[in-house]
């Protein structure tokens, strides 16, 4: 054998070694339906979002999409999968069908969809058993939130399944019963509805006749410049809910995050209970901040807007997520 042909022959070999020694990465996790997750009376999609090797009793996340959205779109753009993947929680994502809903809007204003043990409200609950039962995950660290009708079903899932949510996130959604408070759903997102402290938070309190808490805290995004769902429904979410924790309504810390209005609400032992972003600028979506950064997350596209603050990485910290 020449010296060249020998040389060829070793630098084929060494190539070839390297290529069978160099490590295979493991598949990367991915969504997936889960069918048979209880009645079903909503007939809504389960969609779920496990990382690999995720172990027992972590955190649960349920992401609920906006009109026009689906499960997969809304939980990459909002950044939620990419957060799961980072932090170590697993991401239930519901979907909803056009039979239900023409523009793929969770119903947040239909009675039979709202109301405990019935229609949408009771397959998202079914679907938070059924990711418990099968990832071991943490019943304690539940939580909920959601963009616009997801927004407006978040505050659904809060004031009828209490019990299952430690916390939710509303991003430019409405609060429970806006729409029947305000004789219609357009009413109740273009004008908003009139009602004192106490009667939102009798609406909730109604949704779970009985309960004694803990109720969930509730941290609330919206665009000041939004004309789909009006900031003053930011104003009633935080009367509705600072009412259910039997706080004021002045609040305890008013500052700035990443260069927006920023508040936080305590109740009488100084937990904080209800904290608020508002987008100053910002349109009706779905805060992101796209990037590698600790603080960044999410995909700007339709209703995903990037304004160099993103929700879900905000709405995590406060949730001891990250």
């Amino acid at each position: 054998m020449t010296q060249t042909r020998a040389a060829s022959l070793i630098a084929v070999l060494t190539a070839l070694l390297a290529v069978l020694l160099t490590p295979v990465p493991a598949s990367a996790a991915s969504l997936q339906e889960v069918t048979g997750f209880g009645t079903n009376p909503g007939a809504l999609k389960m969609y779920r979002y496990v990382p690999d090797g995720l172990p027992a009793g972590r955190p649960v996340v349920v992401a609920l999409h906006g009109c026009t959205q689906n499960a997969s779109g809304y939980g990459t753009g909002s950044g939620w999968l990419q957060l799961a993947d980072r932090w170590g929680f697993s991401v239930v994502l519901p979907q909803q069908q056009a039979a239900n809903n023409s523009s793929a809007c969770f119903n947040w204003f239909q009675t039979g969809d709202i109301q405990r043990g019935q229609g949408e409200a009771a397959s998202v609950a079914q679907m938070v058993d059924r990711q418990l039962a099968d990832t071991g995950g943490d019943a304690s660290r539940v939580y909920v939130t959601g963009l616009s009708a997801g927004g407006g079903m978040t505050a659904v899932m809060m004031a009828a399944y209490p019990e299952k949510f430690a916390a939710g996130g509303v991003v430019a959604g409405l609060p429970h019963g806006c729409a029947q408070a305000a004789g219609s759903p357009y009413v109740c997102m273009y004008v908003g509805a009139t009602q004192t402290p106490k009667q939102w938070g009798d609406r909730v309190r109604a949704a779970r006749p009985g309960y004694t808490g803990p109720w969930p805290v509730l941290t609330v995004f919206q665009g000041s410049a939004d004309y789909t769902v009006k900031p003053v429904n930011m104003t009633d979410l935080m009367r509705q809910w600072t009412d259910v924790h039997g706080a004021d309504q002045t609040a305890d810390v008013s500052d700035t995050v990443a260069g927006y209005p920023h508040q936080v609400f305590r109740d009488p032992a100084g937990r904080p209970v209800v904290e608020t972003y508002s987008l100053t600028g910002m349109g009706h979506g779905q805060p992101v901040d796209p990037g590698s950064g600790s603080e960044q997350c999410g995909t700007a596209g339709a209703y995903l807007l990037d304004v160099n603050l993103c929700a879900a990485s905000r709405m995590s910290r406060a949730w001891g997520l990250s």
